[in-house]
């Protein structure tokens, strides 16, 4: 994620030179604030967090409308390989599934303004990919007693 920012500054940096960095955040793709017990923080302009919000919904609402066409879904299920290599180990089916979620996330993302999902659904779909990857740890997954044994308890 830090390349994605021209600029990486110590959060305490913002606090002493706040015009500096405020600056630096106007012009350029953003500042990566970093803090040492914390999550880092990006500060940029509201413009750029609006066009950067815009881009990613003119992205959700293009790949909906390619999902329902059979040649833009078929595309999407060609490139899924270069964008996701994982989903090599997932079945066809499977394979279509991962498709359809993702999309369907995607649009919901939009709809809601957070990220969030999208991330979540990816790592499900990868963990997945990785069972079926793994001969062991699927054959542990699927075989022996696979009935529920009720509910577990948090410690």
């Amino acid at each position: 994620m830090s390349t994605r920012f021209a600029d990486q500054v110590p959060f305490s940096e913002l606090m002493r030179k706040q015009s500096e960095v405020a600056e630096k955040a106007a012009h350029g793709k953003g500042v990566l604030l970093r803090r040492r017990n914390e999550e880092d923080l990006v500060l940029m302009s509201a413009s750029q967090a609006e066009s950067t919000a815009k881009g990613f919904s003119v992205a959700s609402r293009m790949f909906v409308s390619l999902m329902k066409r059979d040649a833009g879904a078929r595309g999407l299920l060609m490139v899924l390989p270069d964008v996701f290599p994982w989903v090599r180990y997932l079945s066809e089916e499977d394979v279509r599934e991962f498709l359809v979620d993702l999309v369907q996330t995607l649009n919901a993302c939009d709809d809601l303004d957070n990220l969030a999902p999208l991330e979540t659904t990816v790592a499900a779909w990868r963990s997945t990919a990785e069972v079926y990857a793994d001969p062991k740890l699927r054959a542990a997954l699927t075989e022996g007693d696979l009935s529920d044994h009720g509910r577990v308890e948090v410690c």
